[in-house]
């Protein structure tokens, strides 16, 4: 029989969408073959410190969005090198080490995550893991250099601009660029925090100043009336794209609370409802943006299609949302890949790059 693949399933998260982690990693947990895989839980606080989560049991409680990180006898690191054992916890002899790893598996959205930090880290740690690598994490988290890259390849997106906090922003300026109602971004979070949609001349500065709450990056982007489409892509060099799907915004936009909080904010349909072709171009342009991107493993693409079948994209997602009601999985059970082999694919994609990448020569 063959043994069970050791994963580091790594939840929480130093962001603002720590708690749609916590619900990911829930989701993973219960969907991963037992069989297949025994589970090395690491939950990250919200200041940063990483604990073992001995039997997954921080992820086993009532409320799926909270953990109470309280043991700091738990607490876990991550060593550098080529190591047998790279992920250690404390012992009285000092550290011990967690065993072999066979791959890690991040479920964390936003900063500190989702944006190239922690996959700098795991390839320090010459340890496998899911999703996209260091720069296609990087680029994806930041939304002016994902959108400016997009520009570059003639991938239609909305138009935009972005601001650091020195800088000056006038209203005026941005008007006559952008146009009315418009949106105000932090340049990388997700999971629509710090968003604000902006209708009105007096609700700009607040706007402004709730999105740098976040970032010391902003983007304002132009208002599309259109439906807002969603496809999931999979895979390495040779990626495959779902079906897509479609969000029916009850609200004034898809706002964090539509998407996490309130049943009734939104609703989805998958697949969506398209012409044929409008699915065609759907498909061909998120791999397209997934490779112009440079990921690998795993992304969600966003749209908007307008009334006359123009597509635009919105942003990518590298690490998209595993939750009951996320759009990732859904899509491939929509396009005939259930929530567990989903898992398994992501895992073989994980190991498969790091083999390939293993067979690269490191000195002359």
């Amino acid at each position: 029989m063959n043994k069970k693949l050791r994963v580091a399933l790594l939840f929480g998260g130093k962001s603002a969408e720590h708690e749609i982690s916590l619900i990911s990693a829930r989701n993973i947990v219960d969907a991963m073959d037992k069989n297949k895989y025994e589970v090395v839980a690491i939950g990250i606080d919200k200041q940063g410190r990483w604990h073992l989560d001995d039997g997954a049991v921080l992820l086993r409680g009532k409320e799926q969005s909270k953990v109470e990180f309280v043991d700091t006898k738990n607490a876990a690191a991550v060593m550098p090198g080529e190591t047998a054992t790279p992920m250690v916890r404390p012992s009285r002899a000092g550290f011990g080490g967690l065993g072999f790893i066979d791959v890690v598996f991040p479920i964390l959205h936003g900063p500190f995550g989702e944006d190239g930090t922690v996959q700098g880290l795991l390839k320090l740690a010459n340890l496998p893991f899911v999703g996209a690598g260091v720069l296609g994490s990087a680029v994806g988290m930041d939304k002016d250099v994902m959108k400016r890259l997009l520009r570059d390849a003639k991938i239609p997106t909305p138009n935009f601009l972005a601001f650091a906090r020195s800088d000056k922003i006038g209203f005026v300026k941005v008007k006559k660029t952008l146009g009315m109602p418009l949106f105000i971004k932090p340049a990388n979070l997700g999971s629509s925090v710090g968003i604000s949609k902006v209708a009105k001349p007096a609700e700009f500065s607040a706007a402004v100043k709730e999105a740098f709450r976040y970032d010391n990056k902003i983007i304002i982007e132009e208002f599309i009336q259109g439906r807002e489409i969603e496809c999931s892509v999979l895979g390495n060099e040779q990626p495959i794209a779902s079906l897509p799907g479609e969000i029916i915004v009850n609200r004034e936009f898809y706002s964090y609370d539509a998407k996490y909080i309130d049943d009734k904010g939104a609703r989805l349909e998958i697949p969506a409802k398209l012409p044929k072709q409008v699915v065609k171009n759907i498909r061909e342009m998120a791999l397209k943006v997934y490779q112009a991107l440079c990921c690998e493993g795993m992304a969600r693409v966003d749209f908007f299609v307008q009334a006359n079948g123009r597509v635009l994209v919105n942003e990518i997602n590298t690490i998209p949302g595993f939750t009951q009601i996320s759009m990732y999985p859904k899509m491939w059970e929509a396009t005939g890949i259930s929530y567990s082999r989903l898992i398994d694919r992501l895992i073989e994609l994980a190991i498969a790059r790091h083999r390939s990448e293993k067979r690269l020569r490191t000195s002359k």
